[in-house]
């Protein structure tokens, strides 16, 4: 099975005006030491009309992980953010004013649904 599908759940809850890491979401799906997995994950569903908000989803350092293979999304990546009204300063964000701090109850639900699909 595929660890995508983990992934995606994890995305979908980062709120509007938050981000989270690719460390953070690949913690959160169970995938520790694994962010390079969330980035081909999220790569594959880089789209405005996307249901997962792929955009909510940077590097450690506060930065869009910029790559000459996204033909143009990084921008969009950025545009997205600040529509949220995430303000960036030099290409980067003030991770502790914007990262998502999942609530135990969030976090729960989520170790609950990895149980579940592990068990399938």
């Amino acid at each position: 099975m595929s660890c995508y599908p983990k992934i995606y759940d994890v995305v979908k809850l980062i709120p509007y005006g938050k981000v989270a890491t690719y460390g953070q979401v690949a913690e959160l799906a169970g995938l520790i030491g694994k962010p390079r997995v969330v980035g081909y994950a999220l790569y594959r569903v880089v789209s405005v009309d996307a249901e997962i908000p792929w955009h909510r989803v940077i590097n450690a350092k506060g930065e869009v992980s910029r790559s000459s293979l996204r033909d143009g999304n990084d921008d969009l990546q950025q545009t997205l953010l600040e529509s949220e009204g995430v303000v960036f300063v030099n290409r980067k964000l003030n991770l502790k004013q914007y990262r998502w701090q999942p609530t135990f109850t969030q976090i729960d639900q989520l170790f609950d649904q990895l149980s579940a699909q592990l068990s399938d």
